[in-house]
This record gives structure tokens, sequence and C-alpha cells, in this order.
């Protein structure tokens, strides 16, 4: 085989082997520190990440029904965690923003998550894998950014 077909089959064993990984990682992290993404976080980070938005479009950004999204809206605005207004652009419509109890929220989770981290990373990891480790962030970010 060719260096360019090695390339092409590297890269795919590659990424297979980093989505496994990375998915593993997260779902890990996630079940140890009780913050498994749900409905309503992911609709509370999609409000934090892009701003008001109507039910129709949350619906849309996340994939799901219009009906579904009104009832995770409704749940999120119960608990203070999301605020309704009119839609000055269409006054039959509804903006959904977060509140700062949202917002809370969320830092709680993210905050959660690094100190499981952190741990993790005292405890296992030697000081020539946190350089290796910190060396690979950059070629994440990369490659996060080129997916953009």
């Amino acid at each position: 085989m060719s260096d360019m077909g090695e390339a092409a089959d590297n890269a795919a064993e590659l990424a297979e082997a980093l989505r496994q990984s990375v998915s593993a990682f997260v779902r890990t992290v996630r079940q140890r520190t009780c913050t498994v993404k749900s409905a309503q976080s992911e609709t509370l980070d999609l409000l934090e990440r892009l701003g008001s938005m109507n039910v129709a479009a949350l619906a849309d950004r996340r994939g799901v029904t219009h009906q579904t999204m009104r009832l995770v809206v409704a749940g999120l605005e119960a608990e203070g965690s999301v605020r309704q207004r009119a839609d000055p652009a269409d006054r039959r419509s509804r903006l959904v923003s977060i509140t700062s109890e949202g917002q809370r929220i969320l830092a709680r989770a993210r905050e959660n998550r690094a100190a499981y981290i952190a741990d993790a990373i005292r405890g296992m990891l030697s000081a020539e894998e946190r350089r290796q480790l910190q060396a690979a962030i950059p070629i994440l970010d990369r490659l996060s950014d080129g997916a953009k």
C-alpha cells in the first residue's frame, strides 16, 4: 500500500479510536459527577452559547419537536432556569432566555466536572503524561475548530 493509502487508513483508525476514547471519557466524567446530559442541560447550554430564541428555533437546534421543546422550556421555567418574554419582532412568539439561576446550574456542573478531571489528573498521571496531555490540547482544539 502507498504511504497515502496507509495514512488514510491510519487516519480512519485514529479517528475511530479518538471518537471512542473521547466518548467514554465524557460519559465517565458526566456519570461520576452526576452531570449527565439531559434535554434540560442541553437547552440551557444552547441558550447560554447562542442567546435568546423562540421555542421553534430551540426545537430546530436540538432536533426535537416543537411540543417536546415546549415541555422542556416549561419545566426549566418552573425551576427558574429560563424566562420567556414577548418577541419584539413577532408578538405572537415568545423568546426564551437563560436566567442567572440557569447560568449558576451550568457553572456548578462544569466546576464539578473540572474538579473530577483535575483529581484524576493528579491521581493517575505522571509528570510526563501531564505534559503529553497538555501538548494534545491545542491539537484537539484545532480539530474542533475545523469541524465547525
